[in-house]
């Protein structure tokens, strides 16, 4: 802001030292307190925040003007919920979220109960025409931390569709985790504790109980347990086999192949993971499988090696929060800049905010007149002298009004309805107030009092208060009236959809009949046949390129360096033969410059069939269509004993080229390169 206002300045300046010949407009302090988001009740409760905060609080020098919604007319509606205090059960100190209070897992377990009722009760939304839906819903905090995360999985488990926190590092989810533990064990399956997380995951499904009948009082490795157990036990078969299959594939697969088998092979990984972490688990594992494809394009692609690499860096996944999506969105406030919800929840507005961030362990103090600065130690609050004394207490000063901005930040997203609450803080031993001064629940309801908002019973959230109001959902408009709220479908929803006609697979000419010529062993004879059929067919497709008088050399060139034929005499037989079948007067266009070599084709037959394969040799002309194809095997001694096979796919060319090029005629021949001998066929 003191930026901001500096650059104001000195643009105001310039424009009044400027004469009016020279001035292109004149300078205007505009104002942005137009809203085309909010109703004009929630822009009401902004001005109080100012009014009764002080926009000295906000780093502003003076009161900016009064917000005025576009909607003028529309209705809306604030509430501010007391803190919750919750009832406290010392049982719940254990358990496998022992690290988080008892405090904020009651405190989650209520704002998702709320949230779950709110979505079941489908009030209509003054800004959409509609009935609410989970993805109307933004939930803000004021910093990334457990309670996002907790929040999260509480609305999931009540059964609310949510999107998850909006940043994660992918080292975090518990879906990346249990894919990283089957790739440890497949590198090391006798890391009992990583087998045992893994055992328990939704990926092999084993609950503690099982865990602990074969982990307890074992002899040696949990690995080997497992495996004898199986033979005994059927309720450890499954995970057995299934843990044996990623040792197998181990030392054969890339790491993002081993993902993509436990993902969607017959473990089922992905199906297993969402049903148990929701939908929020997809950007996570998807991100794993980018930077598994990332380190295969830089590194060798072996498992161990991921993990090493994995776990040097940290990669954060940041989603779209502004994508569509039919699900509640967590993230901060920071986060939320720009994005605009009809119901949005500030779900811990009675944070500390000395306590929200991080202290850092250094200050920053300019070198002399450079633009350098040298990192000093933060001293302890009871050694701070000058000048570090007025530094920390001008970065706190910014700190503070950073955060009286992101209120308004904060309060500005909601369209039609804004919810305030916050965990009550433990009770101070003197019975003062307990919630911090600076926190943003007070500061809401310093406002909302200044403008008479009215008490409101929130349940067991207690007596809150309440400024404007929302209308009543159809829903509950019908309960009233008695009329019922069964929806009449349509007779098409019950039908089934007819079956939607797909071509077939696209066929290969070489594969439409069966290639069951009967043939012996091969001898040297024939290996040297083949092999110089070979050498034929690659001459036939390099040479007709070249000119004329230069092809016997370069081929006999091709032969010695790249094919390697040390006999110099039967590379001069190859070259005079090949030479002689592209110079042939018959076939000097299909080899010709405007002939195409390796040309692929595809195209529908008539009868439904789909053809697709790539010719040899193919001329388009204005009235007719050659094509010829290589074959390596035994020459036929007469067009009678040409293979069935062979005849079928010339057939299946000519019949694919006919579609593609309607109207001309298709001429096919045969060349057997070990002759080598031309059969020119007929339809």
């Amino acid at each position: 802001p003191q930026r901001f206002r500096e650059a104001r300045e000195h643009f105001k300046r310039r424009a009044d030292d400027l004469s009016s010949e020279q001035a292109a407009t004149e300078f205007r302090d505009l104002s942005i307190a137009a809203s085309f988001r909010s109703a004009q009740l929630l822009l009401d409760v902004v001005d109080a925040v100012i009014d009764t905060s002080g926009p000295e609080r906000l780093g502003l020098t003076r009161r900016p003007p009064s917000h005025e919604a576009h909607h003028r007319t529309r209705p809306g509606q604030v509430e501010l919920w007391q803190p919750f205090t919750p009832e406290f059960d010392e049982d719940e100190e254990e358990g496998e979220e022992s690290w988080i209070t008892v405090r904020a897992r009651q405190y989650a377990d209520a704002l998702a109960a709320r949230v779950r009722n709110l979505v079941d009760e489908a009030p209509d939304l003054p800004s959409t025409g509609r009935a609410l839906t989970p993805g109307d819903i933004l939930v803000l905090v004021r910093s990334r931390g457990e309670l996002a995360s907790l929040i999260v999985a509480r609305l999931f488990s009540a059964g609310v569709p949510v999107a998850g926190v909006d940043r994660l590092h992918l080292h975090e989810p518990l879906a990346v985790q249990d894919l990283l533990a089957a790739m440890k064990f497949a590198v090391q399956p006798n890391d009992d504790l990583n087998l045992a997380c893994l055992l328990v995951s939704p990926l092999i499904g084993l609950d503690q109980e099982q865990l602990r009948s074969l982990a307890f009082g074992r002899k040696g490795k949990l690995w080997r347990e497992l495996r004898q157990r199986a033979t005994e036990d059927p309720q450890f078969q499954g995970a057995h086999g299934a843990l044996a299959e990623l040792l197998r594939i181990a030392d054969f697969t890339t790491p993002s192949l081993f993902l993509e088998t436990i993902l969607s092979g017959p473990m089922q990984g992905r199906r297993k993971l969402y049903s148990r972490l929701g939908m929020a688990a997809r950007d996570a594992i998807d991100e794993l499988m980018n930077s598994a494809l990332e380190f295969e394009r830089t590194e060798t692609a072996s498992l161990d090696r991921f993990l090493a690499w994995f776990s040097r860096g940290t990669v954060d996944v940041q989603r779209d929060p502004g994508r569509p999506g039919n699900e509640v969105r967590v993230m901060t406030v920071h986060g939320a800049k720009g994005l605009e919800a009809p119901v949005v929840v500030l779900a811990d507005a009675t944070a500390d905010p000395a306590r929200l961030g991080r202290t850092p362990i250094t200050l920053d103090f300019e070198i002399g007149d450079s633009a350098g600065v040298a990192p000093l130690l933060r001293p302890k609050k009871e050694e701070r002298l000058g000048p570090f004394e007025g530094r920390i207490a001008e970065q706190e000063k910014r700190d503070l009004e950073e955060h009286w901005r992101l209120l308004y930040v904060a309060l500005t997203r909601a369209a039609d309805r804004l919810v305030v609450a916050g965990v009550a803080p433990k009770p101070k031993k003197d019975g003062s107030e307990a919630r911090p001064a600076d926190c943003w629940h007070m500061a809401v309801e310093r406002a909302l009092v200044s403008i008479e908002a009215e008490p409101a019973d929130h349940g067991k959230w207690g007596t809150g208060l309440v400024y404007g109001a929302m209308p009543q959902s159809r829903r509950s408009r019908a309960r009233q009236s008695g009329a019922s709220t069964q929806i009449e479908l349509p007779n098409w929803t019950l039908t089934a959809a007819p079956t939607e006609t797909r071509p077939p697979r696209p066929l290969a000419p070489s594969a439409i009949a069966v290639d069951d010529e009967t043939a012996p062993p091969p001898s040297e004879g024939m290996r040297a046949a083949a092999l110089r059929g070979t050498l034929i067919h690659q001459l036939l497709e390099r040479l007709p390129a070249v000119a004329p008088e230069e092809r016997a050399a370069v081929a006999e060139r091709w032969l010695q360096q790249s094919a390697g034929l040390a006999d110099a005499a039967a590379g001069r037989r190859i070259v005079d033969e090949v030479c002689a079948i592209i110079s042939n007067p018959a076939f000097s266009a299909v080899f010709g410059p405007d002939s195409l070599a390796e040309a692929p084709f595809a195209a529908t037959l008539p009868d439904g069939r789909v053809i697709a394969g790539t010719v040899d040799r193919l001329l388009v002309e204005s009235d007719r269509i050659a094509v010829i194809d290589f074959k390596t095997g035994r020459v036929p001694a007469t067009d009678d004993e040409i293979p069935a096979a062979h005849r079928a796919q010339m057939r299946a060319y000519a019949d694919a080229l006919r579609v593609i090029f309607p109207g001309r005629s298709v001429g096919m021949t045969l060349l057997y390169t070990a002759g080598p001998k031309l059969v020119s066929l007929t339809s």
